[in-house]
């Protein structure tokens, strides 16, 4: 496991998890950006080097699992940087309610 952290200005702005653990593969666990941080371009970087690295690690492939909670963007920058579609699942889950990208995080004292 891997985490690789976007920074700009020295505050986070994104990070990407390369899940190493299947021999000769690597998923993207987690992709993504703080909102304040999108559509600056980070994003389409942090990928790129996260799919590089991702790529030394791997011998057979590089995957990522993407869904409808994903970003407007996110199927777009994927497939820029080479990726494509494998396969398509529909399926119904319970998606929890979030306070902020970790807990606690919308809390203002």
């Amino acid at each position: 496991m891997e985490t690789w952290v976007a920074y700009l200005s020295g505050t986070p702005a994104g990070y990407v998890e390369l899940d190493g653990t299947v021999d000769g593969e690597v998923e993207i666990a987690y992709f993504g950006l703080l909102p304040a941080f999108v559509g600056k371009g980070i994003g389409g970087h942090l990928l790129t080097t996260g799919l590089r690295r991702a790529w030394e690690l791997a011998t057979r492939r590089v995957w990522v699992h993407t869904c409808s909670l994903d970003g407007p963007a996110a199927r777009t920058n994927y497939e820029a940087r080479g990726m494509s579609l494998y396969r398509t699942e529909t399926t119904n889950e319970d998606v929890p309610a979030t306070q902020g990208p970790w807990p606690g995080a919308a809390f203002h004292g």
